[in-house]
């Protein structure tokens, strides 16, 4: 049988992942200083594991309600109340008018069951360039065009950028915040201005947060008075009547390493999310039962110190990068994209090739943008293993 000829377009449109290449040359090496890996390098904290384990032996092991078990999307929704002053509601409760929460698998599933609820053959997504790599793939598997806005050469998706691109095809604009691959942080003005524009075209904001605890205090809002330790990042969703506007996504895997258990939540408008429940309910079913229960604990576990760890590693990154070429300063997340010298004459592919040669994993920046002149450094490393790798960086650079 010819199997080829069966295969459908959007299978087609998909491109193997670049990270996945760099991963399977990695294999090949013998103890690389691997920069490229996009997970924590902490272990899941202790309260958290215990609390699955418990969900396990006490038999939580079946299905789920589609929209999450009772006990997380409660802590979900308590946690929205706290920190954005949504009253959130639980997909499928009573209640009109409210926005409502929906636990997904991952944050990676959110976004799918977002992007086939609003997106169809024919309309356009907003994504910024760079962006994670998932954000154009999803588009065409919903038939739909990506259309990239070029975030300049301070990598920020702004209004002013954005506006140009709405056409009356647009559904969304997706914003990723702090971001992958650059680590950038949107300012507060830049959430309002964004929300005002999407607002304005009758466009939906969506906010992609998976790394909205790894903030870093001088690019966050104070969480608590007195406190400046903890911050919190800027978000659209902050803004007053954003639950009407917004779909906000975040997850539990980066934050506490557990990227695994692939459980995140969504949370806005009513009428969206029980569309994306509706979805679930005939795709994924649920996320993993037992799990739910484990990130449970996640609202009472304080990451400071790791974030406060990462805030170092970014630190060293920028300082011994700066140097030898430009690099913006991550406000969250833990990674750096910094730019290829010109005086090189070398693509991204090509440096990163002769990276591997002497040993270091890192990714082509084009595996997250139509730019070829910058490389993604992941800092989710032991700090020797970085500083060796950084050495090898800046010397070719330099």
């Amino acid at each position: 049988m010819d199997i080829e000829r069966l295969i459908a377009d959007r299978a087609r449109a998909i491109d193997a992942s670049g990270i996945r290449r760099i991963f399977d040359l990695g294999a090949k090496l013998k103890n690389p200083i691997n920069l490229s890996i996009g997970q924590p390098d902490f272990p899941v904290p202790e309260p958290i594991k215990r609390a699955a384990i418990r969900a396990i032996e006490t038999d939580h092991n079946g299905y789920t309600p589609t929209q999450g078990v009772p006990p997380l999307l409660a802590k979900v929704t308590d946690w929205l109340k706290t920190d954005l002053g949504w009253d959130v509601r639980a997909a499928g409760s009573a209640g009109e008018g409210q926005p409502s929460a929906l636990i997904t698998t991952g944050t990676s599933g959110a976004l799918s069951l977002a992007f086939a609820a609003l997106l169809g053959p024919g309309d356009e997504a907003i994504i910024p360039d760079p962006y994670f790599v998932a954000y154009p793939h999803l588009c065409a598997l919903a038939g739909a065009k990506g259309v990239l806005c070029d975030t300049g050469e301070d990598l920020r998706m702004t209004a002013e950028r954005v506006e140009p691109l709405i056409t009356d095809r647009t559904k969304l604009v997706l914003l990723n915040s702090p971001s992958n691959p650059c680590g950038v942080v949107s300012t507060p003005d830049e959430c309002r201005d964004l929300l005002e524009l999407c607002r304005s075209k009758g466009v939906l904001l969506i906010s992609d947060e998976i790394y909205d605890e790894f903030s870093y205090p001088e690019f966050a809002l104070d969480r608590a008075a007195g406190d400046p330790s903890l911050a919190r990042c800027p978000s659209p969703a902050r803004l007053p009547g954003a639950h009407e506007d917004v779909l906000l996504i975040r997850g539990f895997g980066k934050t506490y390493a557990c990227t695994g258990w692939r459980l995140g939540y969504a949370a806005g408008p009513r009428e969206l999310i029980a569309q994306m429940a509706k979805i679930q309910q005939y795709t994924f079913v649920c996320a993993p039962s037992a799990l739910q229960h484990g990130v449970c604990e996640c609202f009472g576990v304080d990451m400071g110190d790791q974030v406060r760890e990462y805030q170092r590693r970014r630190d060293v990154v920028v300082e011994r990068l700066s140097a030898v070429t430009d690099v913006p300063t991550p406000g969250g997340a833990f990674y750096a994209f910094p730019k290829i010298p010109a005086r090189l004459g070398l693509t991204d592919t090509e440096f990163v090739e002769q990276c591997v040669e002497r040993n270091v994993l890192l990714i082509p920046g084009s595996v997250f943008s139509s730019r070829t002149d910058r490389i993604r450094i992941s800092y989710a490393t032991k700090l020797d293993t970085l500083q060796r790798g950084l050495d090898v960086i800046c010397e070719m650079m330099a």
